[in-house]
């Protein structure tokens, strides 16, 4: 028998792991499509972690403030969920999206939400305004970012071989061309979500309304783009072309 969720804060990357793992064991046997996203992100948040122990990042200890605030964000968001209560938007459309949906697009619903519009507020909460003065340091905070983004161009292989099984022939054909367009468009979006931390730390010196205003766009902004998510086709190679992030707009 597996313990209950537990809801209180982790404070290691293996403590994220294990929150995520009692989500995974908690759904029902209706729920069992959105284990795409849950069990994805745990294998990816696992990686971070080793690479942390690697010694792969300039500051590590940020790096897991980071992860943990990160992951906070969704675990929340689900929860609340399960709970029958209100999620922001892009998670809820997630959350509520046909079960009969490709796994694929289960995979892109999630990730839309987590890193369109999660990843912004969580990179933002764990760099102060007293650290936005000091350009040395944000720059090592950027490169730090993008270190993560070599970590998923790696992973895009071997995530790919997990859902496998559940892809259509011509998706198997075009597994080269997915694998690429995989890596460009996380590449992209990632890219995106730092001149969005630039933007909603503009916002947030302004204060705390301006802040909100500035995020309840970006919920708007990732929970439009999921009509393009939802679209038939090949969806990866079309992300690929138009891009997969998105970008608030100057105030």
């Amino acid at each position: 028998m597996h313990a209950g969720p537990t809801r209180e804060p982790a404070s290691t990357i293996d403590e994220v792991v294990e929150q995520l793992q009692q989500r995974i064991d908690a759904l029902s046997h209706d729920q069992v499509h959105r284990r795409t996203f849950i069990t994805t992100y745990q294998r990816t948040t696992q990686a971070v972690g080793d690479a942390v122990r690697d010694a792969f990042f300039e500051d590590p200890d940020w790096v897991v403030r980071w992860d943990i605030a990160f992951a906070d964000l969704f675990i929340v968001a689900h929860d609340a969920d399960q709970a029958g209560g209100q999620v922001p938007r892009p998670w809820r459309l997630a959350f509520q999206a046909d079960p009969k949906l490709p796994t694929i697009v289960h995979l892109l619903l999630g990730m839309n939400a987590h890193i369109n519009f999660d990843l912004p507020p969580a990179t933002l909460s764990v760099i102060t305004d007293h650290d936005f003065e000091d350009p040395v340091l944000i720059d090592r905070r950027r490169r730090d970012h993008e270190r993560i983004d070599r970590i998923l161009a790696r992973r895009v292989a071997e995530e790919d071989h997990a859902i496998g099984g559940a892809r259509s022939l011509l998706d198997r054909i075009l597994t080269p061309a997915n694998r690429l367009s995989s890596r460009r468009f996380l590449r992209e979006a990632r890219g995106k979500v730092w001149l969005n931390v630039a933007e909603l730390q503009r916002a947030r010196l302004e204060g705390t309304n301006a802040y909100r205003a500035r995020l309840a766009e970006l919920e708007v902004l990732a929970a439009a783009k999921i009509a393009d998510l939802l679209r038939p086709g090949q969806v990866l190679l079309r992300l690929a072309l138009t891009g997969f992030g998105v970008t608030l707009p100057p105030p």
